[in-house]
């Protein structure tokens, strides 16, 4: 069957060396490609990547303030500047 799909160029080169390479038509050779994506029993596909977690230990200031922490380091820093422009 005939059918029309745009390629990006990159891939379109690489499976055209791949094929020259191998020694085989494009077209059976991509065919090949798409049949054995295809086909992949689903155990196989790579799974989901999972950013691993560490315990690491006792926070240095108490985390349930850090509203307040944030505008007393605002207020500071305000402070700074107001006194910098003097």
């Amino acid at each position: 069957m005939r059918t029309t799909v745009d390629l990006d160029p990159y891939l379109l080169d690489r499976l055209r060396d791949e094929a020259h390479r191998r020694g085989v038509a494009f077209k059976d050779f991509l065919n090949a490609v798409v049949r054995q994506g295809l086909e992949r029993p689903p155990a196989a596909r790579p799974r989901p990547y999972r950013c691993p977690s560490f315990a690491m230990g006792a926070p240095l200031r108490p985390l349930d303030k850090a509203l307040a922490i944030a505008d007393a380091l605002e207020d500071d820093e305000v402070a700074r500047e107001l006194a910098l422009r003097r």
